[in-house]
């Protein structure tokens, strides 16, 4: 995405329809006839999403306190929907009240979202690899952000179907997600996976001890979507109790070592996992990928979880590296936060 296309502002405006974001959706949608908006969010790093940072900057700056009428249309800062009322020129007020730090936010932050809700997916990608391969997990997460998914199996999960219930995972624990079900084919049940040991790759690691950070993460949720705020919060409070090691640096660059240092022997099995994050590489990086998994395959089977959008939906993928053989079987396909799923597999 680092030369975004012509309709990238009208694209973006009727994802947040259809996600369910009115505010943003609005925004966008008024970004569209605003050139210089569209260059302000053009000084984004290469491969970021303009829209999610200039939206992301100035919920930031509201979160942290600054005041200007706008604040009446975001929900989790109080505020909704005010009748009669268009958004969209105040949010031009305030960018143009509070440029240099917007401006400075859009150039030096990255799309660092955590959604915690992909874990309602993970789950059941997981549960099929535990029943096609069995046994105890290696998990390597590429772009794990600040690491919240990385402990998916800390979370609950409260599958629905027409608004019942329909199978419930782990009810007791202190943050259970909800996802509705699609189609007639259920996911797999079974108990919750063993996981041996866990490891992040991540060019750009969240710290969550640092308030910038964990408000920078904030401010990437939605603000008309609290209770994705809500979840990330009690995510937060989780992982600050069990800690996964995250490596700083580029995900190509470690996962050979990563691999290599994994023993031949381990009757343990290996699987790279990523969500929503593979899709900011270039056609070179995921290239690259593939090679790396390839050549680690010809020394260790090697599973490869992907939930990525394939420029229609996200899907999600489950792909086996073995003595140079590429086997791959599509799982399911979802909404880019878990929300919903439809099993295929």
């Amino acid at each position: 995405m680092s030369d975004q296309p012509f309709d990238y502002w009208t694209y973006f405006t009727a994802d947040a329809k259809k996600t369910g974001s009115p505010l943003y959706a609005r925004l966008a949608e008024g970004v569209i006839g605003d050139e210089g908006l569209k260059a302000l969010a053009a000084r984004a790093k290469p491969g970021q999403p303009h829209a999610n940072l200039l939206l992301g900057a100035v919920h930031f700056l509201l979160l942290r306190g600054a005041e200007h009428p706008l604040r009446r249309h975001y929900p989790d800062l109080g505020g909704g929907t005010v009748a009669g009322e268009d958004p969209f020129p105040l949010f031009q007020d305030f960018v143009a009240r509070n440029l240099a730090a917007v401006t400075k936010l859009v150039e030096t932050r990255v799309t660092n979202t955590n959604e915690v809700g992909r874990s309602a997916v993970l789950h059941a990608g997981f549960r099929h690899l535990d029943i096609v391969s069995g046994g105890p997990m290696h998990l390597i997460e590429i772009g794990p952000s600040a690491g919240l998914n990385m402990i998916w199996d800390s979370y609950g999960v409260r599958y629905t179907k027409d608004g019942a219930v329909v199978r419930s995972i782990s009810p007791e624990a202190p943050l259970v997600i909800d996802c509705e079900l699609r189609g007639d084919k259920p996911p797999p049940r079974g108990p919750t996976p063993a996981v041996t040991s866990r490891v992040g790759l991540e060019l750009n690691p969240v710290d969550l001890t640092n308030v910038d950070d964990c408000d920078w993460l904030r401010a990437l949720m939605w603000p008309d979507q609290v209770p994705r705020l809500h979840r990330l919060e009690r995510a937060m409070a989780l992982f600050v109790d069990v800690r996964p090691l995250i490596l700083h640096g580029d995900a190509l660059e470690l996962l050979p070592d990563v691999l290599g240092k994994l023993p031949e022997d381990d009757d343990t099995l290996v699987c790279v996992y990523h969500t929503i994050a593979v899709y900011q590489f270039s056609s070179a990086m995921k290239e690259a990928l593939e090679n790396i998994l390839t050549v680690a395959g010809l020394r260790h089977e090697v599973w490869r979880l992907s939930f990525e959008f394939d420029g229609k939906e996200c899907m999600l993928a489950l792909i086996r590296y073995h003595d140079g053989v590429r086997d791959e079987r599509m799982l399911a396909h979802a909404h880019p936060h878990g929300t919903w799923m439809e099993w295929l597999a």
